[in-house]
């Protein structure tokens, strides 16, 4: 007797996947959002609360590395309790923290409420946690479905900024946090109610009939490996390298370029522009960049992004007039989304879908690790040195390592192996 597909199942109709990967990218504009368009918030928070600028810096920085830290966290409970539960998790400890955040005026309370908690409920529902089942539910199309969940990382800039913006003209710093935790709350709860499945359909997107043997099947090489084991081998390291010259770089254009362009002759007006030109190309590049990523090698496309990235910093550095500037601007938003999406599906290749929340999550640490250090050190080599070359240009030389690097990771062409002379 015949029997009837999964309802899930690729047939030639419309995939169900397709929906957990369209709430997993607004779920990662609010959150990716929130904490990198937090810009908006800074000094009306400052003024109310009588805080000086370095303090509350202070405290942003220590909630950058808690979600990060968070990370490796949510990979691990997605692996035990599953997606919905996390998500859940996360939206709840958002929620109170908001609340906590909102009724208290004390640095401690600002600290531990905004910096801290408010930090680990959005790494709960960051793209660590969202990652594996999209993972799950695409093998011949994930690197596709990862990089559209990356572009609501790029969208999340472009909207969330002049979102809290236009809301802080209208309402007090402890409204728009309100507004925003509503909103977040309002949009997670049916989207890991109803959409998001952890249980995807045999095979992933893969079509019907596939042999067992195929590119689509073939299990993971590294699977069998536990998370720590797969921590030790060179691929995660080469992963991790990577992410962390992403973070170092990204982090140091949202804090740093615009002082530098300012610093350089450039008015705010043009600076602005410029600075976000990168971020409106990256919207539909990612697009476009994501129906190549299974079709080209990942490593190789990788390879090319940090290796574009990196002489992008060294233009900016460079550049004279506006034009320049956003002709810099462009080249480099084509290339400023993807690699977080290629970095968990090249994870996801070499070590399977059951650990790559975990691995991700780890790997992710050192881009926030990367994000502090950039921080800091664009500051402070300006003050002691009187240049931004120290900072941008360590961003260019760290990316250009990366691009080195992402070569010699595993792919179709260049098969992985595990044994001592991988191991760290």
């Amino acid at each position: 007797m015949h029997t009837p597909p999964h309802p899930s199942t690729p047939t030639g109709g419309w995939y169900f996947g397709w929906n957990i990967v369209a709430a997993a990218t607004l779920l990662t504009l609010l959150t990716v959002g929130m904490r990198l368009g937090i810009g908006p918030l800074f000094l009306p928070m400052a003024d109310d609360l009588g805080f000086s600028r370095s303090l509350l810096a202070g405290i942003i920085a220590i909630g950058m590395l808690c979600y990060g830290l968070a990370m490796p966290v949510a990979g691990w409970l997605v692996a035990r309790v599953g997606t919905r539960h996390v998500l859940l998790l996360g939206t709840a400890i958002l929620v109170l923290s908001t609340l906590w955040a909102v009724n208290t005026r004390s640095a401690q309370g600002i600290f531990w409420s905004f910096g801290v908690c408010m930090s680990v409920g959005a790494g709960f529902t960051s793209p660590v946690a969202l990652t594996p089942v999209i993972s799950r539910w695409f093998q011949r199309r994930r690197g596709m479905a990862l990089f559209f969940l990356s572009t609501g990382s790029m969208a999340g800039i472009a909207v969330m900024t002049p979102a809290l913006g236009w809301a802080l003209q209208h309402f007090s710093w402890q409204h728009t946090l309100l507004g925003f935790a509503a909103v977040f709350t309002l949009i997670t709860m049916p989207a890991a109610l109803c959409v998001v499945r952890d249980a995807a359909p045999e095979g992933g997107d893969a079509p019907l009939g596939t042999a067992t043997g195929s590119t689509a099947a073939r299990p993971a090489p590294g699977a069998e490996l536990s998370v720590l084991q797969a921590m030790r081998t060179a691929p995660f390291l080469k992963v991790t390298l990577g992410l962390f010259a992403c973070g170092f770089s990204m982090n140091l254009m949202g804090t740093h370029c615009m002082p530098m362009l300012l610093d350089h002759g450039f008015d705010a007006t043009t600076s602005a522009l410029g600075i976000g030109l990168i971020g409106l190309v990256a919207i539909p590049s990612t697009m476009v960049l994501g129906r190549l990523a299974d079709r080209v090698e990942r490593r190789k496309m990788l390879s090319v992004i940090y290796g574009v990235r990196g002489l992008g910093f060294l233009g900016l550095m460079l550049v004279g007039s506006a034009w320049q500037l956003y002709g810099v601007a462009a080249v480099g938003g084509v290339v400023w989304a993807g690699s977080i999406a290629l970095s968990s599906a090249i994870l996801a290749d070499v070590y399977g879908v059951k650990k790559v929340g975990m691995l991700y999550g780890w790997a992710y640490l050192g881009h926030q690790v990367g994000a502090m250090i950039s921080a800091w050190l664009g500051g402070w080599g300006f003050e002691q040195h009187g240049t931004h070359w120290l900072a941008f240009g360590s961003a260019a030389a760290l990316l250009v390592l990366a691009a080195g690097v992402a070569l010699r990771l595993p792919g179709r062409d260049r098969p992985a192996v595990f044994g001592p002379a991988q191991a760290a």
